[in-house]
């Protein structure tokens, strides 16, 4: 099938946060390369680069296509993860043990930090004139990977924190109250924004969405509760965990005295409900509503079995496909893309590693409304189609009130 006569062994890892379809990227490329004659083994690397670094493989050639088409369908990683940030010297101890594999063809699933993973090993094979190929494949809920229109695993995040808020319209509208919602998102808003996107009748919530691309102030924040509270008698609230001030400084920061932070030094935002509480205490306490409540979405969102966008899954599958017919029928390296051809339909096309390694994309300013709390009719065109077809709509009674006796 290819003009080059690079033979060899495939290594396929996973890397950063799960979704609920990169193992449909994982099924590609296994099912794609086996393909090729000039692959002998195809490997599976566990727990991503720290698998690699100790050698720790499953060999995948032998999977029956039916176990395969199982895993696609299950949701995080079927190689398992990490959230190692390899440096140089990490980098040329993997590229050590893919040599004496003879691994020629390496596909990293994951995020920016991956593809500069990958871009780090290609250069030490370069150093080392040693024939590789390297793809990295796109993977993210974040939807926040730079020169791509979206990304494998944002469209069923994003259906399933659609459902949530949707199922969560019809419970705050049968009790009334205040409700916040806290979604995954440190310095994008895509996943938050997506709240809207199951809502039906004009006065369906979300009311008020808050993204981190925005400046958010509490004072603005109260002000646009009472205004949706006094039209609509209740107020649904969706907040990006990474809301921040307008220096940049994570607003439960500002709410919370005793900060909590990560092996990387960033502030924990999710696996916490601490925004949301503190939220509903500044909600409570200025506007004087009793009933307000607040949950954190957490990993529950990222994960989801049985909420998958069927675009995002055929996707997913595709880029792990592509991957493999850049690597062995073009003999290129880099990083596969998603390009938006039509409404709806997608292409795919390699970029250069560099240019997307540890850059975030943010939300278009044309998603977001002038006053930075609700999203605009452009974003709706951009994200409905990810989310896949079949998405559940509620129904409201339509019978009309029967006239009052006693007045």
């Amino acid at each position: 099938m290819s003009n080059h006569g690079l033979r060899g062994n495939v290594l396929v890892a996973q890397g950063g946060g799960p979704t609920a379809v990169i193992n449909q990227s994982l099924v590609g490329v296994v099912l794609e390369a086996k393909k090729y004659p000039q692959v002998d083994r195809i490997y599976g690397a566990l727990h991503g680069v720290e698998g690699i670094a100790t050698e720790q493989f499953l060999d995948l050639t032998g999977e029956t296509r039916s176990n395969l088409e199982a895993v696609a369908k299950t949701p995080a990683s079927a190689l398992l993860s990490t959230r190692v940030k390899p440096d140089a010297a990490y980098c040329q101890k993997m590229f050590q043990v893919m040599k004496a594999h003879d691994i020629r063809f390496f596909f990293y699933i994951g995020g920016n930090d991956s593809s500069d993973t990958v871009r780090i090993i290609k250069e030490e094979a370069k150093k080392d004139d040693y024939e590789f190929r390297a793809i990295h494949i796109p993977k993210t809920v974040d939807n926040d990977l730079v020169m791509s229109d979206h990304t494998p695993g944002y469209g069923s995040a994003a259906r399933y924190v659609a459902s949530a808020f949707s199922g969560v319209n019809f419970d705050n509208k049968s009790l009334g109250g205040v409700y916040i919602g806290v979604v995954m998102g440190r310095h994008a808003g895509f996943l938050t924004a997506a709240s809207v996107l199951g809502k039906v009748y004009n006065d369906d919530g979300p009311h008020l969405v808050y993204l981190p691309e925005r400046a958010f102030t509490i004072e603005h924040f109260i002000n646009d509760v009472k205004e949706a509270y006094d039209k609509y008698g209740r107020c649904i609230i969706a907040v990006s965990e990474g809301i921040q001030d307008e220096d940049g400084v994570p607003i439960v920061t500002k709410l919370q005295e005793h900060i909590e932070k990560d092996a990387h030094g960033n502030v924990q935002l999710s696996g916490t409900g601490a925004l949301g509480d503190l939220l509903v205490a500044e909600v409570k306490l200025k506007l004087g509503i009793k009933r307000v409540r607040a949950d954190t979405l957490g990993y529950i969102q990222r994960s989801f079995l049985g909420c998958t966008s069927d675009v995002d899954q055929m996707e997913a599958r595709e880029v792990g496909e592509k991957a493999v017919q850049y690597a062995l029928d073009d003999g290129l390296d880099g990083s596969v893309s998603i390009v938006r051809t039509g409404d709806y339909a997608v292409a795919y096309r390699l970029l250069e590693l560099e240019q997307i390694a540890a850059k975030t994309k943010h939300m278009d300013p044309s998603y977001i409304n002038e006053a930075g709390n609700y999203v605009t009719e452009a974003f709706f065109k951009y994200a409905k189609p990810l989310i896949g077809s079949g998405f559940p709509h509620g129904a409201r009674l339509r019978a009309q009130m029967v006239e009052k006796l006693i007045k």
